[in-house]
């Protein structure tokens, strides 16, 4: 049940190499950044705001000013610092410091649909990942190592991270089912694995003991706002029966939920399993059948619906896209032999003692959790006329093709170009986490700004935004982030109390990184659909997936943002694809490589 620690954990000489051979994230040089930082501006912000930026960039990198001191605090932090981008003070900016729900931040995979006869079929499949490189360089396995037993504490200003598989050895999981609680030993005294038959017998018990359904929904408090779900939690463990069940859950390996079927929907291009694993769909179905605050929640419906959630503070989508793969191919239904279950221990329900105080808060979250699941607006577009090898036929690599279509789509719906990114691994360096590509660049604006203009050459402005786009994906990487350098700077005034240059309180420096286009490809060999939530009001989520024959989307956007409509945009985006496939059969481009 916890595969990833099989091949890791319990080979801890061959893990500790291969993380040794790793490399510091290097710090970029500050002139570069800086001009790569007002780049981003061109195309967002208007010709006196860039006039203005250029002036304040001016005075921040002269000799001896502020950049130049922030940058020499930043190379000997990265001398001490295996990461500076995810060393704890970018951790707590960019993840424990929010005080949005976890609805927001956490983001999902829904798996292939398993053909399920009964209730039987959905306890008895069996759940589950090897070293990975990227082109022949081998890739941080931190996330993996750190991804089970752990979860996410409230805290009043800032949330903590507890990994509990560092000081001991969690030998259970949690199993929710029917909004209630229970724990399951998946080890032997021996540390030998429970088999998949014993598994199932063990998830048949906690069906039939947990018909009940007037028990408190205690887990649906994890979805408040975290300085909420802070007060509720301090006052939850002060009774010694609901601390030592939170604690239960907290150390548990992972948390499995075992849902009730969601209703199918018939609206244009929706799909219920995405908010499903995302959400559970309201109060009404599978919300409350979760504790958001650990990192992995693999969720498994009666109809066969299956998938899981991930803790984004703790594991980013890339090493889950391998996680997918590696679930969906070594599912299989256990033999049901003969075992002996009777030497297992019974599962064990986890008690809640409620207050009226605390029944309060638990409908106070349930409005919240269904307000959140109303409002959330999200689509699933199958691009079948063609797939990656139509790009790839033009030797242009099909991410860049599809980061130009959406920002093309964007434009011809809003007329305007927004700050967009894409979501890049940066895992070639030790503690790698996500980086940002600045996918909006002035090549980018010219191409879409040209497009439906019949007198403009349409081809090479193509070729130059791609060229463009995959020469930034390349800096990303490895590790020549604009993003995260020029925060990270900002930070080091923060952390030596150094009075905050004038760039950074620049109105474009909000333009240029609040992004009203959030992007990542889900490169998975499963058929798999990988969903997120919007984090700003009037900004759009976009996952894809790309294959020979199609591409596939799953775009997200709030209802309550007026200027935005999903459906809009993903008809849209649609005969945008169409079209520049048709521009690429009109004009052949010059090479400039593939991925």
């Amino acid at each position: 049940f916890s595969p990833v620690s099989q091949k890791t954990i319990t080979k801890p000489k061959l893990y500790l190499n291969h993380q040794k051979g790793l490399p510091r994230l290097p710090v970029p040089p500050l002139r570069e950044t800086c001009e790569r930082y007002l780049s981003c501006l061109e195309p967002i912000v208007t010709e006196d705001e860039l006039k203005h930026a250029k002036r304040l960039m001016k005075e921040f990198l002269k000799e001896g000013g502020d950049g130049e001191k922030l940058q020499r605090s930043l190379e000997r932090k990265a001398c001490t610092t295996d990461n500076w981008v995810s060393a704890k003070h970018g951790l707590n900016i960019n993840y424990l410091d929010s005080r949005e729900s976890l609805l927001i931040s956490n983001g999902g995979f829904v798996l292939p649909k398993m053909d399920f006869t009964d209730k039987q079929g959905q306890i008895s499949e069996t759940l589950p990942v090897p070293l990975q490189y990227m082109r022949g360089e081998p890739l941080c396995m931190m996330q993996y190592f750190q991804a089970l037993s752990s979860c996410r504490v409230p805290g009043q200003k800032t949330d903590s991270l507890v990994f509990h598989a560092k000081n001991s050895n969690p030998r259970h999981i949690t199993v929710a089912q029917n909004s209630q609680f229970f724990t399951v030993e998946v080890y032997h005294s021996d540390g030998t694995p429970i088999t998949a038959d014993q598994l199932c017998v063990q998830l048949e018990r906690i069906c039939n003991s947990s018909l009940e359904t007037n028990t408190e929904h205690v887990g649906i408090l994890t979805t408040l706002r975290r300085d909420a779900w802070y007060k509720y939690y301090n006052k939850l463990v002060q009774d010694p029966s609901n601390k030592k069940s939170i604690s239960a859950i907290e150390r548990s390996i992972c948390v499995l939920c075992l849902d009730k079927a969601m209703p199918q929907t018939y609206e244009k291009y929706s799909r219920f399993e995405p908010v499903q694993v995302l959400h559970g769909g309201g109060t009404q179905w599978n919300s409350a059948n979760r504790w958001f605050d650990k990192s992995l929640q693999f969720i498994v419906g009666e109809d066969g619906t299956y998938g899981f959630t991930l803790l984004h503070a703790i594991i980013d989508g890339t090493p889950c896209m391998a996680l997918s793969d590696y679930i969906t191919s070594s599912m299989k239904k256990p033999q049901m032999m003969e075992s002996p279950v009777a030497l297992l221990p019974m599962p064990q329900k986890l008690h809640f003692n409620i207050t009226p105080d605390m029944k309060t808060a638990i409908e106070e979250a349930k409005q919240s959790v269904d307000k959140h699941a109303q409002d959330l607006d999200l689509r699933v577009l199958v691009f079948n006329h063609f797939g990656k090898q139509i790009p790839k036929a033009h030797r242009i690599s099909p991410d860049a093709f599809i980061q130009m279509a959406i920002q093309l789509a964007y434009y011809r719906i809003h007329q305007q170009c927004c700050a967009s990114y894409e979501a890049a691994s940066m895992r070639l360096f030790k503690k790698g986490r996500l980086g940002v590509i600045l996918s909006t660049s002035s090549a980018s604006a010219a191409f879409v700004k040209s497009f439906d203009d019949p007198k403009k050459q349409k081809r090479n402005l193509l070729e130059n935004a791609i060229k463009v786009h995959m020469w930034n994906t390349n800096m990303e990487i490895h590790g020549r982030t604009t993003f995260g350098h020029f925060l990270a700077l900002k930070v080091q005034a923060i952390e030596n109390n150094i009075p905050m240059p004038d760039i950074y309180t620049d109105t474009s420096l909000n333009k240029a990184f609040t992004f009203l286009l959030s992007t990542s490809q889900v490169a998975c060999k499963a058929a798999c659909l990988g969903s997120a939530v919007p984090e700003k009001l009037n900004s759009y989520d976009f996952c894809y997936s790309v294959t020979s024959d199609n591409f596939t989307f799953v775009v997200s956007a709030w209802k309550s943002c007026k200027e935005n409509n999903v459906v809009q945009l993903i008809q849209t985006l649609e005969d945008t694809l169409v079209d520049m496939k048709m521009l690429l059969e009109e004009t052949n481009l010059e090479p400039d490589g593939s991925t």
